[in-house]
């Protein structure tokens, strides 16, 4: 009996493919473009310097004089208004959507009576349902640049939260605007001032139908270690040594809820994170302001455990703020890791899962 058994395939070289697109292009050349679509549209683009047959032609240059008018906007097409059917992965409710960062100038009013124009970064974002593709992102810029050449208020941005949750049909949304806001500070002793920059974040959350009022603020402080402190001291009276304590610049994330009509004034909340911890890393320094800040440091020396707690203190005992959280980094210059604590009072702040870079983002950078 005899067995016929198949060839062996072989991969085609490199000039078995030089051949055949010859041979490709040899039938493309004499053949018409109903053949070519016929067989594989493609083939007409090995065809060099001969303009394509199934493909349009385009003008590249740019219409300056065109005009988009209503009709011409109503034709665009709009993805993300379409049907539920073009619904990329589950069919879902997003708690948050929408734009980051986007800046302008903001005019804000002053506990003083003064008024000043900063370089405000806001985001905005809306609850989307699960049977919405999606939202258009540029209205809650349009809405928000309505309210923007009003003076700031949390009515300012009720008022602008308010339009997009209408233009996007959402029911939840959130603006927050971040800004570094300047306060003329005056040395310990010498008479000198400098102005103290501090970085402070405001929203306004609708959730359920409900309006929240939030105000963070981060507070830069040198916190002087207690043990360390007490050790320095021993090495001088025991053993004639001299020693130093350590301390560090510190930080304090403190976002306060303020209860609704209520005035909380950006000044309100940094005095009272100054008369908890009032080591404030200072601008105009001489030396007999040095050696003044190491007296004081020396008077409030603070572990973690205790700024938190003080802040805490300042917060409670003001009617006006209601639910907070306090988050203090001491970024430590004994050890090679830092000191964190997080206190929270209230419903509103309270997390059983932290954002895993979140103590990253309290170095101060001067």
């Amino acid at each position: 009996m005899n067995i016929q058994t198949n060839k062996p395939q072989t991969q085609p070289s490199k000039d078995d493919a030089i051949e055949a697109l010859a041979k490709l292009r040899a039938w493309a050349v004499q053949a018409t473009p109903e053949e070519i679509a016929a067989l594989e549209p493609a083939v007409a683009r090995l065809l060099p310097d001969q303009p394509l047959g199934n493909y349009p032609a385009l003008t590249r240059t740019y219409p300056d004089d065109f005009v988009a008018d209503e009709a011409y906007r109503a034709s665009l097409p709009d993805l993300q208004n379409g049907p539920a059917s073009l619904i990329r992965g589950e069919k879902q409710q997003i708690q948050h959507v929408g734009i980051s960062n986007f800046r302008l100038p903001i005019r804000f009013h002053a506990r003083d009576g003064a008024d000043m124009t900063l370089e405000t970064s806001v985001t905005g974002t809306v609850s989307l349902d699960a049977e919405k593709k999606g939202i258009n992102m540029s209205r809650i810029m349009r809405s928000f640049y309505k309210h923007a050449e009003k003076t700031f208020s949390f009515e300012v941005m009720e008022a602008a939260l308010a339009d997009y949750v209408t233009d996007l049909e959402s029911l939840d949304a959130r603006i927050q605007m971040r800004f570094s806001y300047p306060m003329r500070i005056p040395s310990l002793r010498s008479g000198l001032a400098g102005y103290q920059y501090y970085d402070i974040a405001l929203e306004k959350v609708q959730v359920n139908g409900e309006l929240h009022k939030v105000m963070h603020l981060d507070y830069v402080y040198s916190s002087t270690c207690p043990c360390s402190l007490e050790l320095s001291e021993h090495a001088r009276q025991s053993r004639g040594q001299l020693a130093t304590p350590h301390s560090q610049r510190s930080v304090a994330r403190i976002s306060v809820q303020v209860r609704q009509d209520e005035l909380l004034w950006f000044e309100d909340l940094i005095d009272m994170a100054r008369k908890a911890v009032p080591t404030e890393t200072q601008v105009m320094v001489k030396r007999e302001d040095e050696q003044a800040f190491a007296e004081l440091n020396a008077a409030n020396p603070i572990f973690v455990e205790d700024a938190a707690r003080l802040f805490c203190e300042q917060l409670k005992a003001n009617p006006r703020v209601g639910d907070f959280r306090v988050i203090a980094s001491h970024q430590e210059s004994l050890h090679s890791h830092d000191a964190v604590s997080i206190l929270t009072d209230g419903p509103f702040f309270a997390a059983s899962s932290l954002d895993p870079k979140l103590f990253n983002t309290l170095f101060h950078i001067g």
